[in-house]
């Protein structure tokens, strides 16, 4: 039997699980949580205690990305806004970072836009068409 090996590295520095980048003004972190909330339509969020501090800099990653939560510290970042954070894990932001878990689903809602556009640029004759199926598990009460 025959096998081919691929390096999986990647070869794009540029690129990876999750994004960092700067609010384009400082906000209070609850008024930040409350717009989280908002934009993200979330029932609630989880997240470890506030530190008091303005909110600037922010590491985002969609679905499951507390494996990335090293890297948003050493990233100095205020806020890490993510999904699927399980209990002892909240204690590895060690006041460093406030981690806000919004929910797996409500993290990942907005890809389909995000591939509409990259799709209907590089095929413009390629039909398109967005599921009005909600398939989220997760319900809150």
């Amino acid at each position: 039997m025959a096998y081919d090996i691929y390096p999986l590295e990647n070869s794009f520095e540029k690129a990876g699980m999750g994004m960092v980048g700067n609010l384009p003004e400082s906000l209070p972190e609850k008024e930040f949580l409350s717009l989280l909330k908002n934009t993200f339509q979330c029932g609630c969020i989880r997240h470890t205690a506030l530190r008091g501090a303005k909110v600037r800099k922010v590491a985002v990653c969609g679905g499951s990305g507390s494996f990335l939560l090293t890297k948003a510290i050493a990233e100095k970042a205020d806020f890490f806004v993510t999904a699927d954070f399980k209990y002892h894990q909240f204690f590895d932001a060690d006041n460093k970072i406030v981690i806000a878990d919004i929910g797996h689903f409500e993290s990942e809602q907005f890809t389909k836009e995000l591939f509409y556009e990259l799709l209907t640029k590089k095929f413009p004759k390629f039909a398109i068409h967005f599921s009005e199926v909600n398939t989220n598990p997760v319900f809150y009460f």
